[in-house]
């Protein structure tokens, strides 16, 4: 025993601990040596690529003042119109979502900017996620975010960018087919 067992965990990490085994998880938080205020920074911290973390953003939705939550790959950029297009009411004028300062991130969260959860937040978010996480012996996960509406103008999806037969067809796909809607996602979000 080294000792390092009998440190007390701060607030948000035994938060993050208890919600991850509370949803069946039974890997425990990473607590690293240094502080990482960036994606390369804990990418770099762990040895692993960029692109195998998950970063946080928050942003603050101005009209009410929630806050929303991307989780988005950490070799990928948050383009805030299209959060704004996909949290935000039309029509309300202005901008409608903002960057959400230190403070706000905090009281919203109970996370400092930098090391702020998927998970666990004292308030729950508005939450967007999309993630691909590709290895062989797994399927390849569904780009869905819960949004389902369907744009009329283009005919896909306003949160996962797929149409109606890349959803309706998911399930029996193959990996290669799914793989290619992927592909085809990716490109209608401008990745």
């Amino acid at each position: 025993m080294c000792g390092a067992e009998l440190k007390t965990l701060p607030d948000g990490v035994q938060r993050v601990a208890t919600e991850l085994a509370r949803l069946g998880h039974t890997q425990t938080p990473v607590m690293l040596e240094e502080a990482a205020r960036t994606a390369q920074q804990a990418a770099d911290a762990l040895g692993v690529a960029l692109g195998q973390i998950a970063k946080s953003i928050v942003f603050r939705r101005k009209p009410d003042g929630v806050a929303v939550l991307v989780i988005a790959s950490g070799d990928r950029r948050v383009d805030e119109d299209k959060v704004a297009a996909l949290v935000c009411t039309p029509g309300e004028g202005g901008t409608k979502l903002g960057r959400a300062n230190a403070d706000f991130v905090k009281a919203a969260t109970g996370f400092s900017i930098g090391g702020v959860s998927p998970l666990a937040h004292t308030t729950p978010p508005v939450t967007l996620e999309r993630a691909r996480v590709l290895k062989p012996d797994q399927t390849v996960p569904s780009p869905c975010v819960s949004v389902c509406k369907m744009d009329p103008v283009n005919g896909w999806c306003t949160g996962c960018f797929r149409t109606l037969d890349e959803l309706r067809g998911w399930g029996q796909a193959p990996d290669a087919t799914k793989l290619a809607v992927w592909a085809r996602v990716e490109q209608r979000q401008g990745l």
